[in-house]
């Protein structure tokens, strides 16, 4: 899934501003975002408080939702730049179609990672047949500007290098965690896991002293550095760790999320991210005239428009409120 409020307002992001160089436990609750008529999800980034952990820049976690006697995630042909999406699963399945001829079923703890580069557009939906319930994360990448032209692609990464502990199963999704590298490719440095924590589970993580570090709860019930983080919320916990303190009381699921900070700073405006006004306006533009995105063929549906740009000009800013 992707941003597809309709009453879209631009998020200015990025620059080390507003970083913070020490350990924290920055508890940060989401807003429920409606998108489409059958799925509702907690966008936990950009948040009121804070914008960016590392070059991750959007945040939404879904369901379970029981789509059993339902349609399921149907999301029409939309557009993306400056950018890579990240579709996680736990449960469910997700078919995914783009402009560059990419089609791929994503399933749970694969990766789907696309790359949109200069421009790309997508259609994500549940597969007429489907399991019972959906539940994952959609998050995105802020590319560079050294690398946010390059051209658009997908990956879809079925098996991935994992991480074990007693009472801990760590999937790899980018970066690289206790020396297990993703095949995803990255643009910064940057870090996401899926950790798998079973009930009694007590745990430390190895973590990078310069990366900054956020954690989502997908699932059960969790203590990340002794703060109880519930499903659908995601504690910010700053740089300067060398380890993360993991307990668990139930089977649990988290996400890990860093990198070093994102020093460059940014306009998200839709499903876009561009450096000024100019490259929101022609963004627009080029897809509502039908060019420079490309055409996503085999979606039963017309491409989403593109919502109205604020009145007031868009200037990239710092990474909080």
């Amino acid at each position: 899934m992707s941003n597809l409020d309709r009453e879209a307002v631009p998020a200015l992001c990025g620059g080390r501003g507003f970083v913070v160089a020490e350990p924290v436990r920055e508890l940060l609750s989401p807003r429920k975002v409606q998108l489409g008529e059958s799925t509702e999800v907690r966008r936990l980034l950009p948040n009121l408080g804070r914008r960016m952990v590392g070059a991750w820049c959007f945040v939404d976690h879904y369901g379970p939702d029981d789509i059993a006697d339902e349609p399921g995630m149907q999301v029409p042909p939309h557009p993306h730049m400056g950018l890579q999406t990240v579709s996680w699963l736990h449960e469910g399945e997700v078919l995914h179609r783009d402009s560059t001829g990419s089609v791929a079923t994503i399933r749970p703890r694969e990766l789907g990672l696309m790359t949109s580069g200069r421009a790309i557009s997508h259609a994500e939906q549940s597969p007429k047949s489907h399991a019972r319930f959906l539940h994952g994360a959609q998050l995105w990448v802020a590319l560079p500007d050294s690398d946010r032209h390059v051209e658009p692609h997908f990956e879809h990464h079925a098996e991935l290098p994992v991480v074990t502990a007693p009472g801990l199963h760590a999937t790899i999704v980018l970066g690289d965690v206790d020396g297990a590298a993703s095949p995803g490719t990255t643009y910064t440095p940057i870090v996401g896991a899926d950790l798998a924590l079973a009930a009694g589970a007590d745990v430390r993580l190895p973590l990078e002293p310069d990366f900054e570090y956020a954690v989502l709860a997908m699932s059960g019930e969790a203590h990340v550095d002794g703060v109880p983080v519930l499903p659908g919320s995601m504690l910010y916990l700053g740089c300067g760790r060398t380890e993360l303190p993991l307990r668990a009381a139930s089977d649990a699921g988290l996400m890990l999320l860093g990198g070093e900070p994102f020093e460059e700073e940014l306009i998200m405006f839709w499903n876009w991210i561009g450096r000024t006004q100019e490259d929101i306006v022609q963004a627009r533009e080029d897809w509502m005239t039908g060019s420079r995105f490309g055409e996503v063929k085999g979606y039963d549906g017309a491409p989403l428009p593109a919502p109205e740009l604020p009145p007031l000009a868009l200037k990239p800013r710092g990474r909080v409120r």
